[in-house]
């Protein structure tokens, strides 16, 4: 069956002073980033600078443009493309916990009886509503991805680049995709339990479903074949989750939202 091989690389916005105090941004905080997330996001692009993308995606938060505009500034195959901006990537809604501390939250849901952290806060997104913004967003780009890509030969058009251990081998598209951690979250947890994407070596559920760090790495491999109109994810392998390359380290989390 002839399919399209399409890269996924995933990357959460660098560090804002909010991260750094430890506070909730969520949707109603639109912050910039700080001077160690500028860097943050320019090593990311320093470490992504050969990876040949076809389509680059973000956030319409402030925080998730700036980290990807510093991405695209390096790499020479983003000159060509333009940014789209997406709603549907925006941060996980805290309600009423936005700007305040982490602590707070965590209080919150053990008042409530409520295990952290999925615990929603009044007027917050449950996991179920960030979910579908997650599968809106996937079916979007795959259909716009497909439109633009299908290979009408059959033959791979790009290659993957990024660093050692990409291991995912002849592309026809690479989308770069920028949002934020619980979101990403809620990403990971979707393609894990309803696109039975695999995990790398090594690498059990727990990590797998961990908040990626400031300017954390995550890519993906998707096969896409067409039913009918539509464009549709048949496979889907996890290359690497939640890496730092950028810090010279690899695969490391920590819970900062």
């Amino acid at each position: 069956m002839k399919a399209l091989r399409v890269g996924l690389t995933l990357v959460r916005h660098g560090e804002t002073e909010y991260n750094k105090a430890g506070l909730l941004q969520g949707q109603a905080v639109d912050s910039s980033l700080s001077e160690t997330g500028r860097q943050q996001a320019a090593a990311a692009g320093s470490y992504l600078r050969d990876v040949g993308f076809s389509n680059v995606f973000s956030s319409d938060m402030r925080r998730a443009q700036q980290t990807a505009e510093k991405i695209m500034q390096q790499n020479s195959s983003c000159l060509r493309l333009q940014m789209v901006c997406d709603p549907l990537l925006k941060e996980k809604s805290f309600g009423v916990a936005e700007g305040g501390r982490v602590e707070d939250l965590r209080e919150m849901a053990r008042a409530a009886g409520e295990p952290f952290p999925g615990f929603t806060p009044p007027g917050g997104e449950t996991p179920d509503q960030v979910k579908l913004r997650v599968q809106q967003f996937m079916e979007k780009m795959l259909q716009q991805i497909g439109a633009e890509h299908w290979p009408a030969g059959g033959a791979d058009v790009s290659s993957a680049e990024g660093g050692p251990d990409n291991g995912m081998g002849p592309l026809n598209a690479h989308a770069l995709v920028v949002s934020h951690g619980a979101y990403m979250c809620v990403a990971v947890r979707y393609f894990v339990e309803e696109l039975r994407c695999s995990a790398p070596a090594g690498c059990d559920r727990k990590r797998m479903f961990s908040l990626s760090p400031n300017a954390g790495i995550c890519r993906f491999n998707l096969t896409v074949v067409r039913q009918g109109a539509r464009y549709v994810v048949s496979g889907m392998r996890c290359v690497f989750i939640h890496r730092i390359e950028n810090m010279n380290k690899r695969d490391f989390c920590w819970f900062s939202i």
